[in-house]
């Protein structure tokens, strides 16, 4: 009989039949030689079932059928490939024995798992462990075919993750839309990334903006001229500034302090999955599942990268040799002169800082393989040149530099310089572009810290001679708040459980530890795009009016540990461990079980949210088909200036449909409850908008299609915010609500940030005005939280 060989996907399935059974006849489903029949599963065959599997009574959602704890999880396959399922089953009972060639890692061995129990295989099974598709590796692979026994807790480990998000997903997300009539998708890993989102998007919103005052002076001695920066406390008043810049201009100064260091820096280390969708995501704008997607076809179409699903920067002493043979195989490609360039003996089993086998556990770091590059499009070829690069680079020496760092005093002021020098730029050569010019090391990010100077030319000062101030000049600047998110940083987040790691050990200690893996990662994005939770803004990643409610309303039920990062990151390290045979996943599941009830008990006396909180996303858009889609009526003319502002309509041209009901419903399955209270300033808004049909303006519990910014701050009032063309009025004028803070006061356009602002703080923060007896400082002040009128309250700063 024969040997069976089941690949995840068809492409892999045909290259390992190019190697092991050259002559092999080829048919649709499968390949099959005088010893092997390779076939493949075309990624997941089987998942598990959904809770109707169960029970028909869970065909609809009701909260008092929750928690649902199956006793024993059950799998069913996909229906789009029943086909391909059925076929490994017939071929199966031709062989006596199977290989595992599905990827080597996790996901992977879950998908092989699945098929043999569904399939009910008993043939003894090896494994096929290789992290590159070249025709070499995979003849040594099979040569060298590892038992099956030797990956069982990294079966137990896939298995206890599917079934922990089985369990919190299926039970939170039932548990919060039933009680709150809008579908609302809670997860194990994506609730706490987006928690990540949200508290960033929070403080930035929070953030009052100081300004204040750097002085900047230029030194002149004999014909060397540089910069220096004032140092003392920050400077908040212009006029002691100006007087300070005043005072040193023009007068003689001496050398305080003049010290020289050289210092090296040495490669950044090379690529695992997350490094590389980080860099791809900052040079090149692509997306955590396009840098993936792009990186897997290198992988399994071109063979040109090793199995980029890697959580490891380094590799063990056997793949020293390789890298020396793609260092020689790239002198007759593109890359030629810096292969040529190259040093060989730079890479060797001593080098910790690329060859660390404590490092490696399923994959080493990825590489470019011997295999020379043929045509690819331009963003493959983007991809394949950031790994080609990243790995050259750790066959030069450092780059070195000399560190000047200067202190000048003139006048009792003291200014410092830092200048940096450059003397050999080393493995900097195999940065793309300009890059290498760049003199800041990723990972200084402290924006109050000076910025050395990068100069190519020799430097230097007498510390001993007199110098001359020549200009100085005080520059207002203004403190500035977090950054949002890019996919790149956030990424970065998620591998170290949102703590801002710039420490490398800290990194790789926290790898275990993070929210997610590798390969999970990009797919948690996206399901947070998919679900309407965020929304991009170019790179920047910025969280929905329902993506806010969602995290709000998880928080308030005292479920606070479902939006935790480190917890969620605690368990991913409990499931790395079970991996390792380190913990049992039955421990793991009582926990998960206990938590997922304490969920359901917590959510049970949570008060039903406002209708008016959400703005659903694009899960809602078949839902709100279903339900009463009743165009509002324009209001009968409330005078006062919130109708008018909610009337305008907002300039992006939202619709003015409002959803009289939600129905509380998931996965195309009905469920019982509506969503009460139409929105009035959607009823009001209908006037002016456009009859766009976007996501947002069609899902059920949207205001009008309008986002609620916040909650009306008149006492008892109980409406929310929302933008029109000309303000942020009250959805509750119809009730008689007449508070509004019109969009321009005293010369200034009131963004949503300043809005918050003056709700939270009662000013907006120091602003620069302008008036004809003279240019004054001073803040947007909150006069009346009945009717939203505004004034200017004058600062001396």
């Amino acid at each position: 009989m024969k040997t069976l060989v089941i690949a995840e996907k068809p492409d892999m399935g045909r290259t390992i039949a190019a190697v092991i059974e050259p002559r092999a006849k080829n048919n649709r489903s499968y390949l099959e030689g005088e010893q092997y029949i390779i076939t493949w599963a075309i990624g997941h065959l089987l998942g598990l079932a959904e809770p109707d599997a169960y029970d028909d009574k869970y065909k609809r959602w009701n909260f008092y059928d929750l928690p649902i704890m199956p006793e024993q999880f059950k799998i069913v396959p996909n229906p789009k490939t029943k086909d391909q399922l059925k076929t490994i089953g017939e071929l199966s009972k031709r062989c006596n024995a199977i290989v595992n060639a599905c990827d080597a890692g996790r996901e992977g061995q879950y998908i092989f798992a699945l098929i043999q129990q569904q399939l009910k295989l008993m043939q003894p099974v090896r494994r096929l462990w290789i992290s590159d598709l070249t025709s070499e590796s995979i003849a040594k692979g099979f040569a060298e075919l590892r038992d099956s026994a030797e990956f069982a807790n990294l079966t137990k480990a896939a298995r206890a993750r599917s079934e922990a998000d089985w369990l919190i997903g299926m039970n939170a997300s039932r548990a919060f839309t039933t009680k709150h009539n809008t579908l609302l998708s809670v997860g194990r890993v994506q609730t706490p990334v987006l928690a990540l989102i949200y508290d960033r998007q929070k403080e930035i919103e929070s953030f009052d903006s100081l300004t204040y005052y750097e002085i900047k002076a230029e030194f002149e001695q004999a014909e060397r001229s540089y910069v220096g920066t004032w140092q003392g406390d920050r400077l908040t008043d212009a006029e002691k500034a100006r007087a300070l810049a005043d005072k040193v201009r023009g007068k003689v100064g001496r050398i305080a302090e003049y010290e020289v260091k050289e210092t090296r820096e040495y490669p950044y280390k090379l690529y695992d999955l997350t490094l590389l969708q980080r860099d791809a995501n900052a040079k090149f704008g692509y997306s955590a599942k396009k840098t993936l997607d792009l990186a897997q076809a290198l992988y399994e179409r071109h063979k040109l990268i090793t199995y980029p699903r890697t959580n490891s920067n380094y590799v063990t002493e056997q793949n020293i040799e390789g890298m020396h043979k793609t260092l020689h195989m790239l002198k007759s490609t593109d890359y030629k002169d810096l292969a040529e360039g190259g040093n060989q003996k730079l890479v060797h089993v001593n080098n910790k800082s690329v060859c660390n086998p404590s490092r490696v556990e399923d994959h080493h770091a990825i590489l470019p393989t011997l295999r020379r590059p043929g045509t690819l499009s331009k963003e493959e070829g983007n991809i394949y040149d950031l790994v080609v690069r990243r790995f050259l680079s750790h066959f030069y020496p450092a780059a070195e530099y000399k560190q000047h760092t200067v202190m000048t005093e003139v006048e009792q002021e003291l200014f410092k310089t830092n200048v940096k020098e450059l003397l050999s730029l080393g493995w900097k050569v195999c940065l793309p572009g300009d890059d290498h010019k760049s003199g800041k090391r990723r990972g200084k990010k402290d924006e109050e810290e000076e910025q050395a100077e990068l100069v190519s030319e020799p430097f230097s000062v007498d510390r001993n001679q007199a110098v001359l101030c020549k200009e100085a000049e005080a520059k207002e600047k203004a403190t500035q708040p977090p950054k949002p998110y890019t996919e790149g940083t956030l990424l970065k987040a998620m591998e170290s459980a949102g703590k801002q790691l710039e420490n490398d050990e800290l990194r790789e200690a926290m790898k275990e530890s993070g929210l997610g893996t590798p390969a999970t990662r990009a797919a948690t994005i996206e399901r947070l795009k998919s679900v309407g939770y965020i929304t991009m803004q170019g790179k920047r990643i910025t969280v929905t009016q329902k993506g806010r409610t969602a995290i709000e309303l998880i928080r308030h039920a005292g479920v606070e540990l479902l939006t935790s990062p480190e917890m969620t990151g605690q368990w991913e390290r409990r499931l790395h461990q079970i991996s390792k045979g380190e913990a049992t996943g039955e421990k793991f599941m009582e926990n998960v079980k206990r938590f997922t009830i304490s969920i359901i008990e917590k959510v049970r006396v949570q008060p039903k949210a406002d209708a008016s909180l959400f703005a659903g996303g694009p899960e809602e858009k078949e839902k709100s088909k279903r339900g009463s889609r009743s165009r509002s009526k324009g209001g009968g003319g409330s005078a006062s200036g919130a109708a008018t502002a909610v009337r305008q309509g907002s300039s992006s041209g939202r619709t003015g449909r409002s959803a009289g009901t939600a129905e509380a419903s998931g996965g195309g399955k009905s469920g019982s409850g509506r969503a009460s209270g139409q929105a009035a300033a959607g009823q009001a808004s209908s006037a002016g908008g456009s009859s766009s049909t976007s996501s947002a303006s069609r899902a059920s519990g949207a205001i009008g299609g309008f986002e609620a910014l916040a909650p009306c701050p008149r006492s008892g009032c109980g409406g929310q915010l929302i933008e029109g063309r000309k303000g942020y009025g009250c959805t509750h004028y119809k009730q008689g609500c007449g508070f509004v803070i019109w969009k321009e006061h005293a010369g200034k356009k009131i963004s949503r940030t300043m809005l918050l602002s003056l709700l939270e703080k009662g000013h907006t923060q120091l602003l620069s005005f302008k008036h004809a007896s003279g240019d004054y400082k001073g803040r947007i002040v909150l006069l009346d939280r009945m009717s939203g009128k505004l004034g200017v309250e004058r600062t001396d700063s």
